[in-house]
């Protein structure tokens, strides 16, 4: 019989791993890996074990070292991994061990193995599993070439929830996944909640993918000194959100750049700098956070300092860099601690002694530090030391004097810098040390990773910028978005500044922000050129508001100092300014020169952000208008705020992957226009697909420009998206290929075998994409296309309908190839679409009196096929449509009507479920009450906890426990989720 390719490249995988010193070692299921495991064990902790005895695990001793590797959660066991362990032996000694040598990686025992496996709820056979020390840290999972990657990623999912928790559950001490189809190898971290858009690919220093598992991706990642190297020092356990995460390949060439630029500096010779040029959104602060976890442990370091330049990042970096490690560094909150730290004497709030080498604080606390007479003696100890600066986002406040001040003060430090981009002699501003370019100040560029090398390994999104107003483009192509709104370049104040145009914008933005942000999906920022036209425009958003114009939250935030408008949105800082107090609080108005308009006016948008939200902020007090900043950071983040409206704050260094839109009335240019558009490219699912820039100036040629700065003329093409109607002519040759695999409706229920299914299901899945893009531009319209929109409806009904199939078919033992496509429901699903939403088309409809209910009737039954959300509650919807509904009177009576009725109906079923299956009606509503709560699905055992009386025989538990977890995850889905 002949083989599987997928089985063929198993084997000759297996092969390659054994030339690269890999040991094949046969092992069927857990007795197997638990033989070994103890075997290995003994044979990497051998000394330790013949110091204190026997040269091996006794029965009781092993049983003490599973006890260990059998406590907590996936991210607990990464602890496990890497911690130094104790046991006490039978003979009384105390034997001191460990699972993995993290100090020196490539001393471990290196094994490989394939087709383990494993019972759970279901039985699984995993593909290759690399085995170190006898633990499974690495798993590879194959599939045939022209399957889908994400299928393999599915699949892993599919093990983590079935198995690899099972038993012993020593596969949770998995570090890091592969998933390959031969020409095409992803890795990333055993992090369960994690989208297929956080695999990665591997590629050497210069960001050339090594994509091909056999030829390129195995001699360079699965190199065991390599591999152990990633494990050890490249996975990071982050202490907030509880998982591991690994770094992409830019992120290890940077820090490997860094550690060997520090170690190679000889101690007679000038320090020598440098910078990391990574585009903005790639993850600079992980990067940066490992550089100094690193670089800090050297014995020839006496301090590493992580430098920003305002103080909310201070705090935001304390908090992300103690989040990679509880308790790495402690925030100085003045200078004096920041002389505390440095010189070892800093003392925290609880009276504890903190002596971290690893210190974050703002540039201007550091000027401070080394200016001020009060602090010399103390810092001149420091001077010949030893020390490592890194300079976040090095392309804003560095050219003034601090730095300069900061090379001198410290004789013997290397300074390194962070930036996304760079300072270059084009887009350099001059001051008083002339023209001066991150070169200049940092010298050598150790690693880059610009933004055309991220959109390809799919880091960071594309950009759709679309052009609004009098502006025509060079082929004279017509858009609907050509309104009477003045874009040109004849800047003129009163022109655009004029009420009429602004009033235009603004009522452009209300027609079309639920189209840009997937009917409020994702939120927005505006970014204004001054701050008195973005008053003005917070004043119109109001008065529209409060005419019933739009129902969106509007939040401001701006500085009101003299420096407050920025004409080429340079993004440089003056680091010799004290930005620590935020200069905009409540200090006395001469300090700052302040425009008591503009102040007056901030403290009248944040009460109405406080009704709005029930806070209590204001700028009369430094610290509330601080914590004012944090919180519109947090709700737009949390998608409570629709529309942000800023004239320079939140351009740079803030990160938010709900934003997926950018409105811009505002001259930017190079490195502020980059960093402004990327505040909308952070990748977060399938629905955002790009970032959307609205420009009502004509931006377009200071885009060209800054792209071809900051990569080259051609990246155009790659960075910002095709117009509207390279897509729609996209559609319509996806819509070709749907109708000529399935002609009509009734020929996809004639589907014979699943490998048709899921052609169709690639196939509609293909033409949701591109509508996705489509629905984003202001000029999408159906009559556009060659499929209609009842057409596309008809269609994705049926695709739900096998979705549904494939879920029905979860409880059968043989697992349908089908189960690993990824169906992406996020392109359909829509949040406002739920059973409320319904009933205030009940309540319209019963409004309807003397008129035709049947079109309307129609429209509903249409939404509840078609809709993810409501398609399990359809049935009883529909009931009620048609028993209750004619013989209620008044349509204020609706909802109280549909309460009682649905109360009634779950009641019901609850009753039944728990009279078929003898279950404790007590025990099952609390279990379903902890669902709800912690949102994890429960365990068969719990399931089985719920019979009243006799439990099942062991034969019996898991068609028995699987049927009523299924029974109770149906009456949640069709009584609870989707509800509000």
């Amino acid at each position: 019989m002949a083989k599987q390719s997928e089985q063929i490249l198993e084997e000759q995988l297996i092969v390659q791993l054994q030339k690269l010193g890999y040991t094949y070692v046969q092992i069927d299921g857990e007795v197997d890996l638990l033989f070994n495991l103890k075997r290995q064990l003994e044979k990497h902790n051998h000394s330790a074990l013949k110091r204190t005895g026997e040269e091996q695990f006794s029965v009781t001793e092993f049983e003490r070292v599973l006890n260990i590797l059998n406590k907590g959660s996936v991210f607990e066991k990464g602890k496990t991994l890497r911690q130094k362990q104790h046991i006490l032996r039978d003979n009384g000694d105390n034997l001191y061990f460990e699972f993995l040598n993290i100090e020196h990686w490539c001393q471990n025992q290196y094994q490989v193995t394939n087709q383990v496996s494993q019972e759970g709820k279901y039985k699984n056979r995993y593909d290759v599993t690399i085995l170190i020390n006898g633990l499974p840290l690495v798993q590879i999972e194959l599939k045939r070439r022209g399957l889908e990657l994400k299928e393999a990623f599915n699949q892993v999912n599919r093990y983590q929830r079935h198995s690899f928790s099972s038993n012993a559950a020593l596969f949770q001490y998995v570090q890091i996944f592969i998933i390959s189809n031969g020409v095409n190898t992803k890795y990333y971290a055993n992090n369960r909640n994690q989208s297929f858009k956080q695999t990665f690919y591997w590629t050497d220093i210069e960001n050339k993918r090594l994509s091909n598992i056999l030829n390129g991706f195995t001699d360079a990642f699965l190199e065991p000194c390599h591999l152990s190297k990633m494990i050890c020092k490249y996975v990071v356990l982050n202490e907030t959100y509880k998982i591991p995460m690994v770094l992409r390949p830019y992120q290890f060439y940077a820090v490997e750049a860094l550690i060997e630029r520090v170690k190679s500096q000889g101690l007679a010779t000038q320090p020598k700098n440098g910078y990391i040029w990574h585009t903005t959104g790639s993850g600079k602060t992980l990067t940066s956070f490992k550089a100094s976890q690193i670089l800090m442990a050297l014995p020839q370091v006496h301090k590493v300092v992580f430098v920003v330049d305002r103080k909310d990042l201070d705090n935001q970096t304390i908090k992300e860099f103690n989040s990679f490690q509880e308790g790495s560094i402690d925030g100085s909150d003045n200078t004096q601690n920041l002389v505390k730290q440095f010189t070892g004497t800093y003392v925290d709030k609880k009276g504890e002694s903190k002596n971290s080498n690893l210190i974050v604080t703002t540039i201007q606390k550091l000027n401070t530090a080394i200016s001020k007479l009060k602090y010399e003696s103390k810092m001149s100890e420091l001077k010949d030391k030893r020390i490592i600066f890194i300079f976040d986002e090095c392309h804003r406040s560095q050219f003034g004097d601090t730095h300069k001040r900061i090379k001198e003060f410290f004789s013997n430090a290397q300074m390194f810098g962070f930036t996304g981009t760079p300072i270059f002699a084009d887009n350099a501003a001059k001051n008083e040390h002339g023209k001066r370019t991150t070169k200049d100040l940092f010298e050598d560029c150790l690693h880059k990773y610009v933004i055309t090398d991220a959109i390809k390994d799919e880091n960071v999104l594309k950009f759709s910028v679309e052009y609004v107003g009098k502006y025509k483009w060079k082929d004279e192509r017509p858009f609907a978005s050509n309104i009477d709104i003045e874009v040109e370049d004849i800047d003129t104040k009163e022109l655009m500044e004029d009420g009429v145009r602004l009033e235009k914008i603004t009522d452009y933005i209300i027609a079309h922000h639920s189209r840009k942000t997937h009917n409020r999906d994702f939120t927005a920022m505006f970014c204004i050129n001054n701050v008195a036209t973005l008053i003005k425009y917070v004043d119109l958003f109001k008065r529209k508001k409060e005419e019933g114009l739009h129902n969106l939250n509007i939040a401001t935030i701006f500085s009101y100092g003299v420096n407050e408008d920025d004409a080429d949105a340079n993004g440089i800082l003056n680091a010799d300014q004290d930005f620590d107090q935020m200069e905009m609080a409540a200090d006395p108005p001469a300090a700052y020169k302040i425009n008591l308009h503009s102040r007056e006016k901030l403290e009248e948008f944040i009460g109405d952000y406080n009704k709005l939200f029930g806070d209590n902020f204001t700028t009369r007090d430094s610290q509330s208008f601080y914590n004012y900043f944090n919180d519109v950071s947090k709700k737009v983040k949390e998608r409570k705020i629709d529309i942000l409206l800023v004239v320079n704050m939140f351009l740079t260094g803030f990160d938010s992957p709900t934003l997926n839109t950018m409105y811009v009335d505002k001259n930017l240019r190079y490195h502020g226009l980059i960093q402004a558009f990327s505040r909308t490219n952070r990748i977060l699912n399938e629905q955002k697909s790009q970032g959307n820039i609205v420009a009502f100036r004509n931006l377009k040629s200071r885009t060209d420009e800054a792209i071809t700065l900051f990569s080259n003329k051609e990246a155009i093409e790659v960075i910002i998206m095709k117009p509207y109607e390279d897509y729609a002519v996209k559609f319509d040759e996806a819509f070709d290929h749907l109708i000529a695999l399935t002609p009509t409706l009734e020929s996809v229920d004639e589907l014979v075998s699943e490998d048709d299914e899921l052609e169709f299901i690639k196939a509609f899945r293909d033409l949701m994409r591109i509508k996705n893009i489509l629905a984003s531009f202001s000029d999408f319209k159906w009559e556009d296309l060659e499929m209609t929109e009842q057409q596309f409806e008809d269609y994705k009904s049926k695709y739900l309908d096998l979705y549904d199939k494939v879920k029905r078919g979860h409880e059968k033992e043989k697992v349908s190839i089908l189960e690993d496509v990824d169906f992406e429901l996020e392109l359909i699903h829509r949040d406002e679409i739920n059973v409320s939403y319904i009933i205030q088309l009940l309540i319209k409809l019963k409004s309807q009196k003397q008129k035709d209910t049947s079109k309307a009737e129609q429209e509903i039954f249409n939404l509840l096929s078609n809709e993810t959300t409501l398609r399990s509650k359809r049935e009883l919807i529909e009931k009620f449509i048609l028993e209750n509904l004619p013989v209620i009177e008044n349509p204020d009576d609706v909802p109280e009507a549909f309460d009682k009725y649905w109360n009634k109906e779950q009641e019901e079923a609850f009753s039944k479920l728990v009279t078929e299956e003898n279950l404790s009606a007590g025990k099952t509503e609390k279990l379903i009450e902890n669902y709800l709560f912690a949102e994890r699905q429960p365990l068969r055992d719990e399931v089985l906890e719920l019979i009243d009386g006799d439990k099942p025989s062991v034969l019996h538990r898991k068609k028995l426990g699987d049927r009523i977890l299924k029974r109770l995850m149906d009456f949640v889905e069709t009584f609870m989720n989707g509800m509000m």
